[in-house]
């Protein structure tokens, strides 16, 4: 029995983009980053020729398309995104909480995304440093923490949900003073998700109460004020989900941990298990169901639609820094929180590194090893241009 074939997303655009965008009106945004996807690491973006000195085998290596959507590129640009975070990692407990809004706003959310969306970090900002402030949690000063946004369930349909990665302890500037958290336990569950509706809640209908909510059409039922009641009540009695847990393992598990998050696009290239008559098999994980690791079948075109509903908005920040890990004054209160805890920071990279160095040393792959003879070594011998025609 023979090797499954190394298959990708973008095999799946390719079989269902035409039949998808004949069907359907795609916004400029979405069609660009189904271009990209198509082209990613094809003779459309040109790249460069290269040579092994063992066997001969001329090899060309195409660019990649650097979008930020694109399963295939987000390797690298996940290992350089945690070396930098490495100066920013203290030797404390990290905790993981996930804050996740309910799936009765979906509708609203994909009429307001850049706005709402917003809302889900600013809201989870302040409840965050509202609990570090309160007496009641012993801490008593500013979080420092990172929020990735996910909009998707492992079958790619809607789920808006943040991972923020929380280190354990506030730091009181006024006092000058770390105050470490019990390394198992952060805030409350229950008090988290009650903070987190009621402080939603109130954003969303100050937002209405301003006309800065916009619906799906005059038509849309929510635009009615008695369906806008029906559906504050449903929010006020859902149970929302905040689900807070310890990390566990040093600072570079931690940063690891944290790299399963930041740059994760809706499905990953290995998770496509076979395309064929316009149909796409992709594995997926019921949570429902211990995390058991099933298949499911749609056509390309239907896959492509449920992958387009996770391209965020132009501009739209899906990783953010906040507390004394923002980027205006992270610099100082990090050398004083170290200086604090009697800690050293982190060793810089390594000075002089070449491209291919830094490649072998972040992902362990060396890209100057010939794929075709196994134990020959690649050298450049010219340019490749970018092709006329691009894939369709």
């Amino acid at each position: 029995m023979g090797e499954r074939p190394h298959l990708r997303v973008a095999d799946v655009f390719r079989s269902g983009w035409r039949t998808y965008s004949g069907r359907h009106r795609v916004a400029h945004r979405l069609a660009r980053a189904a271009r990209h996807i198509l082209e990613c690491r094809t003779a459309a973006l040109g790249g460069r020729l290269h040579r092994c000195d063992a066997c001969g085998a001329e090899v060309p290596l195409y660019n990649s398309c650097r979008d930020r959507h694109c399963p295939t590129c987000q390797t690298l640009r996940k290992q350089r995104w945690l070396e930098q975070r490495r100066a920013e990692v203290l030797p404390v407990p990290y905790f993981h909480v996930v804050f996740t809004l309910p799936h009765a706003l979906n509708p609203l959310i994909m009429a307001n995304r850049t706005r709402l969306l917003g809302e889900l970090f600013g809201t989870v900002n302040w409840v965050l440093q509202y609990f570090a402030s309160d007496p009641q949690w012993k801490l008593r000063g500013q979080l420092g923490f990172i929020a990735v946004l996910h909009t998707w369930t492992q079958r790619l349909t809607a789920h808006y949900h943040l991972h923020c990665l929380v280190a354990g302890g506030a730091w009181n500037a006024e006092e000058n003073v770390w105050r470490g958290a019990h390394s198992r336990f952060l805030f409350g569950k229950e008090a988290l998700a009650s903070a987190f509706r009621a402080r939603f809640m109130r954003r969303l209908e100050s937002l209405r109460r301003r006309g800065r909510l916009r619906f799906a059409g005059e038509a849309s039922p929510l635009a009615q004020p008695a369906a806008w009641d029906a559906l504050v009540r449903r929010l006020r009695d859902t149970k929302w989900i905040v689900y807070p847990k310890a990390t566990s393992g040093t600072p570079e598990q931690t940063l690891d941990y944290l790299g399963r998050y930041t740059h994760r696009v809706a499905v990953s290239d290995h998770r496509i298990l076979a395309v064929r008559d316009g149909r796409v098999t992709f594995a997926w994980r019921d949570r429902a169901d211990g995390n058991a690791l099933k298949e499911m079948t749609l056509t390309c075109a239907e896959f492509i639609g449920r992958f387009l509903l996770h391209v965020l908005p132009e501009g739209f920040q899906k990783v953010r820094a906040y507390g004394f890990l923002a980027p205006r004054a992270k610099k100082a209160v990090l050398a004083a929180i170290r200086e604090s805890v009697g800690a050293e920071p982190p060793e810089p990279p390594p000075e002089g590194e070449t491209a291919t160095g830094r490649v072998l040393r972040l992902t362990g792959v060396d890209v100057t090893l010939c794929p075709v003879c196994k134990a020959g070594r690649l050298s450049r011998v010219g340019e490749l241009p970018r092709a006329r025609d691009g894939p369709s």
